[in-house]
C-alpha cells in the first residue's frame, strides 16, 4: 500500500457547477481504483476557471454596492469548499457503491504560507476575474493600486502574484486524517496564501499554483507517490511535432536538460514537470508521475505515465 498524493486541475471540473458535479463522478472513479487497490488517496484540486467565477460575481455585485466585493483569498476559500463538497460526495458515492461505506472522504479547508518577500510579489502574472477595456482598467489602477494587464487581446484583467509554497498552516492535522486512513481533499486552488504577520497569519492576494501546493503537501507527510493528473498519458518532448516521443520514465537531471532545450510549455506541461522533480527531489526513493485522469490506475502497475525520479 502507497500514500499518494493527487493533484487535479481545475479545467478537467468544467465551467459550471452542473458540469463539475458531472465531472467530478468521472474523477471518482479514477481515484476510487487507487483507494480500492488498498491504497491511502489525498486529493489536491486546481480552481482556475471557479475563483474566477466567484471574483466576478462579486466584482459586478460590487458595481452596484461597493461593500460587497469579497477580498480574494476568501474567494479561495469559497472555491475550497464547493469544490471540495462535490468531490467528496463524488467520492465518497462511488467507495458505497463498492462496498467502501466505511471509509471517510473529508475536505479540509487549507491555508498554504508564502514568504512575504517572494520575488513573485513584485511581478504579478497570474490574472483574475472580469475583463475591462484599457481605460477602465487605468481607472482601476489608480483607485485600488491593484495592477492590471492586457490579456491576449480579450482585454485588461487584474493579475495577482503567484509564490511559492513554504508550508502548510494545517500539516499536523492533515497528516493525522491522512495516517489514520481517510481520504482528505486539500490544498484546494494551491491553498488560501498567507503570510505571518504580529501574532496571526493573513490572507495575502496571490495565486499558488496547484501542483507545487500538492508537491509540498506530498513532502510535508511522507507520500511515497505524487501523481499530476493532466489531459495527455504522458510529457513528451517536441510534443506536436513529427519526431515528439513521449517519455515514460526519467530522471530528474534528464528533465532540467529537456526545460533547457525549452521542451515544456510555460503555463502548462512545465509547473507540472517542475513541481513533480520538486517532490522527486524531496527523499530517496520519492516518484512522481504525470499521467491523465484515466489511466491513474495503470501509472501505479506501470504501465502508463512519465514516471520521474532521482
Amino acid at each position: 500500500m502507497a500514500k499518494i498524493v493527487i493533484a487535479l486541475g481545475g479545467n478537467a471540473l468544467g465551467n459550471s457547477a452542473n458540469e463539475q458535479l458531472t465531472k467530478a463522478e468521472m474523477a471518482a472513479k479514477s481515484i476510487a481504483d487507487l483507494i480500492t487497490a488498498g491504497h491511502n488517496v489525498v486529493i489536491a484540486h486546481g480552481n482556475g476557471p471557479q475563483v474566477g467565477q466567484i471574483r466576478l460575481a462579486f466584482e459586478e455585485a460590487a458595481a452596484a454596492e461597493p461593500n460587497q466585493l469579497m477580498p480574494f483569498p476568501e474567494c479561495t476559500a469559497m472555491s475550497q469548499g464547493y469544490i471540495g463538497y462535490h468531490l467528496q460526495q463524488a467520492i465518497d458515492e462511488e467507495l458505497v457503491t463498492r462496498g467502501l461505506k466505511d471509509i471517510p472522504v473529508v475536505s479540509m479547508l487549507t491555508q498554504v504560507v508564502v514568504d512575504p518577500e517572494d520575488p513573485a510579489f513584485a511581478n504579478p502574472t497570474k490574472p483574475i476575474g472580469g475583463y475591462y477595456d484599457a481605460q477602465t482598467a487605468q481607472k482601476l489602477m489608480a483607485e485600488t493600486g491593484n495592477v492590471y494587464k492586457e490579456d491576449a487581446g480579450r482585454g485588461w484583467r487584474r493579475v495577482v502574484p503567484s509564490p511559492k509554497p513554504m508550508d502548510i498552516y494545517e500539516k499536523i492535522s492533515l497528516k493525522t486524517l491522512v495516517d489514520a486512513g481517510q481520504v482528505v481533499i486539500a490544498c484546494g486552488g494551491g491553498g488560501i496564501p498567507v503570510v505571518y504577520q504580529g501574532t496571526r497569519y493573513q490572507g495575502v492576494d496571490a495565486v499558488i499554483d496547484k501542483d507545487f501546493a500538492a508537491a509540498k503537501m506530498a513532502s510535508l507527510i511522507d507520500a511515497d507517490i505524487f501523481i499530476v493528473l493532466t489531459a495527455v498519458d504522458h510529457v513528451f518532448v517536441n510534443f506536436g511535432k513529427p519526431n515528439q516521443v513521449a517519455l515514460t520514465d526519467v530522471t530528474v537531471a534528464q528533465l532540467e536538460n529537456y526545460i533547457e532545450e525549452n521542451q515544456f510549455a510555460a503555463g502548462s506541461m512545465l509547473p507540472k514537470v517542475q513541481a513533480a522533480m520538486t517532490f522527486a527531489n524531496s527523499k530517496l526513493g520519492s516518484k512522481a508521475i504525470i499521467v491523465s485522469l484515466e489511466q491513474a490506475s495503470e501509472a501505479i502497475s506501470g504501465t502508463s505515465g512519465t514516471v520521474i525520479h532521482q
